[in-house]
């Protein structure tokens, strides 16, 4: 069984540098229009799909997807609190926020009145043991960041050994109790 991660599409805030974490944010005009000259890889086409029911989620899943989508609250984006809606270079500016690059984290990092990454991924497990079928996964960028630093190994404490980027999908498959990469990310396809 394998899911694949897709972040959501770009947004006003994503423009602008703000931080969204559950502000239910919708996708721009503009990429909304980009979206719809691309689809899901054909092998692909007939997985699950499981959604964030955030609406730029929501949105990315609709004009990608050809099969019904299901949504899941436990896949909203991570509670940035205090920090949700600034601009990260503000925050960097002001010592007294708090904030730091996720590299900086570590599993238990949490923004004030947040979520930490540890936090998240028990919030998320519980939905991804239930999957049966390979399932694309719409959400956000903190979901496949958790997800791929358990296949990575990687503990949100230093340069994250990947990158991610958008209209790609992150492919893994269940390994014991956790997750592995397979394969390269593969890019969503021309209409």
């Amino acid at each position: 069984m394998r899911i694949a991660l897709l972040r959501h599409g770009r947004t006003e805030w994503n423009e602008a540098g703000r931080l969204q974490g559950r502000s239910d944010i919708p996708v721009s005009d503009s990429e909304r229009e980009r979206l719809a000259t691309l689809a899901l890889p054909p092998e692909w086409t007939d997985a699950d799909i499981l959604s964030s029911p955030l609406k730029r989620a929501r949105e990315t899943a609709d004009i990608l997807a050809k099969n019904p989508i299901r949504e899941d609250a436990s896949l909203i984006e991570l509670n940035l609190g205090d920090w949700e809606g600034k601009r990260g270079v503000d925050l960097l500016a002001d010592p007294a926020s708090g904030y730091r690059h996720v590299e900086e984290w570590g599993w238990d990092g949490r923004p004030p009145n947040g979520e930490t990454p540890r936090e998240l991924l028990a919030r998320i497990n519980p939905v991804l043991a239930g999957l049966e079928r390979d399932t694309v996964i719409v959400s956000h960028i903190n979901i496949m960041r958790v997800l791929l630093a358990t296949a990575y190994d990687w503990h949100f404490d230093g340069e994250m050994p990947f990158r991610i980027k958008r209209n790609r999908l992150y492919v893994l498959r269940r390994e014991g109790s956790g997750w592995a990469l397979d394969g390269e990310p593969v890019r969503l396809v021309a209409r």
